[in-house]
């Protein structure tokens, strides 16, 4: 599959969506993508920007949920002109996808919405590649009629990701099953890995989301030696003042050792081949 200008899949080294789950302020939006691009550019590694205009699933109404639509997607805008990297953002109903698409060069649908026919379908029609994350609910072999869904809507087209963040164990809690990762490439789609959260705790905090961030590197050494297309990780600049998703946010100033590791895990395990596709 072709991605902004690069190709992904098992053939093809990993690439990296990453920033804040959620805009702050321009500046640190800005300074984030700045400093993810250097890290990625040094280390050879694909590299798409990832930030949110609005997070329209928060525990409760008292937590910050982003700038909008309008002020989001100018400064996604800005990420793009300035740093010169392409970006994604989530879509979260069908009245945004025209007026998204004509800015960001990914869309990414929210894993509650995996089932939503109609919301797929727009999201596959846009003209923008989608990255369709799996439903906490869904076993990942249910992937395949989510695909099928997106490329009946679009003709075929290839431009459909799927992306595992973890299925619900209990209250409170998810786990991440690498089995999935395999069983999703049946879908003939690139597979992403959701590091950040897959280690989430949803509602733990009551009137937020906990998470266990110690884990990441744990969750995502695994998932690249499994083999995946891409991960996805988010990144603070200070996790335990973010706006969003802090405590399962990887430290940016610990992106760059993580990421060494991941791409030379991903060369590893993609020279050898995959000795389970025989």
């Amino acid at each position: 599959m072709k991605l902004c200008n690069f190709d992904v899949g098992l053939n093809h080294p990993l690439f990296l969506i990453a920033g804040p789950c959620v805009i702050e302020s321009e500046a640190m939006t800005l300074d984030v993508a700045g400093q993810l691009k250097e890290i990625t550019t040094a280390l050879n590694i694909p590299f798409i920007f990832k930030s949110s205009f609005d997070k329209a699933n928060r525990s409760s109404n008292k937590t910050f949920r982003g700038f909008g639509i309008d002020e989001g997607l100018r400064i996604l805008s800005e990420v793009k002109k300035q740093i010169g990297v392409p970006v994604l953002t989530d879509v979260h109903d069908q009245f945004q996808v025209e007026q998204v698409a004509s800015v960001v060069d990914v869309l990414q649908t929210p894993a509650f919405l995996c089932r939503q026919t109609d919301f797929i379908n727009a999201v596959a029609t846009s003209g923008k590649p989608v990255n369709i994350k799996k439903g906490q609910f869904l076993a990942p072999g249910d992937m395949k009629q989510v695909v099928t869904k997106a490329k009946e809507a679009n003709g075929g087209l290839d431009n459909i990701m799927v992306c595992e963040r973890g299925a619900s164990f209990g209250y409170n809690t998810l786990v991440s099953d690498m089995r999935s990762l395999s069983i999703m490439r049946e879908t003939n789609c690139p597979v992403v890995f959701d590091a950040t959260h897959s280690v989430q705790q949803p509602g733990g905090q009551g009137d937020k989301s906990g998470g266990q961030s110690e884990f990441v590197p744990v969750l995502a050494r695994a998932a690249v030696a499994s083999g995946i297309a891409g991960i996805f990780m988010e990144t603070h600049p200070n996790p335990k003042e973010a706006l969003s998703d802090g405590p399962n946010a990887w430290p940016l100033k610990k992106m760059k050792a993580l990421l060494e590791v991941l791409a030379e895990i991903d060369r590893s395990v993609k020279k050898a081949g995959f000795i389970e596709l025989s």
